[in-house]
């Protein structure tokens, strides 16, 4: 698309974890040496965390490229699994095939088998699970126990996780006390700095640049860096558009009027999303809990005028059967025969009901608002209804 308008064998932003890319950071560099340490070391488990889009993909590829042909590895990155589940996965990636119906004693006895000639023939099993903060703790816990298949020197197999830094949670609860005592190896990718934001979108320039590559200025980068807040995958997708919104313009030269605009449509669109202030989220939060508090206040309301009208309709209902009844002897007194009659249709006028000041009390209010403005009329009005029919049945005009 825009490669041969600047000069590039390929797109320098591919969202593909490719390790021919890595940016050798000190965070990452540190990464790798830790993996590579805890690896050949086998030092029990290795922990590697960090936040969506930091690298840990780019960081597993190529620590996977660097390892010698005498590792068997198995790699799970489907980890929304039962301890049982897991299991299985575990052997298939190894190459195993486990027999449908077999027990979990013959599986786990299977594996080991496997481990067992694996060290025979000197070669080291690796297993890496991804995206391992969705596992539950029971996975966990069989994770744990699969550490504990050893020779009297070392473990059979080498144990790496790699998740998002809730995954540091996880492994702090108490239940998982022995996992967190065998864990030897901890680190976390922290987000690029502004200077290792330049040089990262530079470095992957150059990579792909055919003859004299395209440099984006300190003041295009720090505006990348902050909006991306130094996540790798976040600055190849203003990147990638800056070089997209640049061809289109017809731009050689990237500036900061053009990444500003390019931010702002990523940022229109929903593709980068827009931080919320604490001081805004806490007025949102607000203004939520009031307009609960209005709703709940509107239905007491409303809950109240509907039982007067119920009550009043009752009352209706039972003054005209006893207009409807036949006459009292002459004997009974006057004042059991003749009732005065109460004017409903003053009383369910009297104490109109007003709504609270605000704009979200208005009676064209689309939504919740509206939906009981209606249904509050509704009901006021049939009271007015039944009381003027019982003012006429009993003798009175409204």
């Amino acid at each position: 698309m825009y490669e041969r308008f600047y000069n590039l064998r390929e797109r320098p932003f591919n969202l593909s974890p490719d390790p021919e890319y890595l940016y050798p950071s000190r965070v990452h560099t540190e990464a790798l040496n830790y993996l590579r340490y805890g690896i050949e070391g086998r030092a029990g488990f290795v922990v590697i965390t960090g936040d969506i889009g930091s690298g840990k993909t780019t960081l597993l590829q190529t620590t996977l490229r660097g390892i010698d042909r005498r590792t068997s590895v198995a790699r799970l990155v489907s980890t929304m699994l039962d301890s049982r589940e897991l299991l299985e996965a575990v052997m298939l990636d190894f190459g195993l095939d486990p027999p449908a119906g077999r027990s979990k004693p013959y599986l786990l006895r299977d594996l080991a088998r496997f481990l067992v000639d694996q060290r025979r023939a000197g070669r080291l099993a690796l297993l890496i699970i991804d995206e391992a903060q969705n596992l539950s703790q029971t996975a966990l816990e069989e994770i744990r126990m699969l550490s504990n298949l050893e020779t009297e020197k070392s473990k059979l197999i080498q144990i790496v996780l790699v998740g998002q830094p809730n995954l540091h949670n996880l492994l702090d609860t108490p239940e998982l006390e022995q996992l967190r005592q065998r864990v030897t190896v901890r680190y976390h990718l922290r987000p690029l700095d502004p200077g290792e934001t330049s040089a990262y979108v530079n470095h992957r320039l150059r990579k792909a640049s055919i003859g004299a590559p395209l440099v984006f200025s300190d003041e295009v980068t720090d505006l990348i860096g902050q909006a991306s807040k130094g996540l790798p995958r976040k600055i190849n997708v203003i990147a990638d558009a800056v070089l997209l919104f640049g061809y289109g313009e017809d731009k050689r030269i990237v500036d900061a009027p053009l990444v500003r605009e390019v931010i702002a449509e990523l940022e229109a669109t929903g593709v980068l999303a827009t931080p919320i202030p604490e001081s805004d989220m806490s007025a949102r939060e607000a203004r939520v809990a009031l307009r609960e508090r209005q709703l709940a206040e509107q239905h007491r309301i409303l809950t109240e005028q509907y039982r007067l009208i119920k009550v009043r309709e009752s009352q209706a209902a039972a003054t005209a059967g006893r207009a409807s009844a036949p006459p009292l002897p002459e004997s009974a007194p006057a004042s059991s025969a003749i009732r005065t009659p109460v004017p409903l249709a003053a009383a369910a006028t009297r104490a109109p009901y007003t709504a609270p000041a605000g704009p979200s009390y208005r009676g064209d209010t689309v939504g919740n608002y509206g939906l009981w403005t209606r249904l509050r009329r509704g009901l006021v009005a049939a009271g007015h209804a039944a009381a003027r029919e019982l003012n006429r049945s009993s003798g009175w005009t409204s």
